[in-house]
């Protein structure tokens, strides 16, 4: 009984945020979510309120999350030994709304079928 409390502990299950794998996929849902509240200040600013506000807040936190993404897209391609291709559609991805988001899906789907290196 003991070992199954041990592999159920909220350690181990917190125990994926420290992996790289655990950090690419925090800092693409981040970015995409920083991505949605920049497009929201943009909104606010050009079409319904002419007040810069929002883009002063979100704009220096999406540049942040940005490169954090970029980084994190650079360590995990180097660790999991992503092609050229596969790393470059991780880069491209960072640019539209939602897309790196969507990215990591994919990449979390292809690991989890035992595509462990992706091409």
């Amino acid at each position: 009984m003991k070992a199954l409390n041990e592999q159920n502990s909220p350690q181990k299950k917190a125990g994926w945020i420290g992996t790289a794998e655990g950090q690419f996929r925090i800092a693409a849902i981040a970015e995409a979510w920083s991505w949605a509240g920049l497009l929201a200040g943009m909104f606010f600013k050009y079409v319904w309120i002419f007040n810069p506000i929002g883009v002063q807040i979100m704009g220096p936190i999406h540049g942040v999350l940005f490169v954090i993404y970029l980084v994190t897209v650079i360590r995990i391609a180097k660790e999991q030994k992503w092609s050229a291709l596969v790393t470059l559609v991780a880069f491209a991805a960072a640019v539209p709304p939602f897309a790196t988001w969507i990215f990591e899906k994919w990449v979390l789907n292809r690991e989890l079928r035992g595509a462990s290196t992706i091409s």
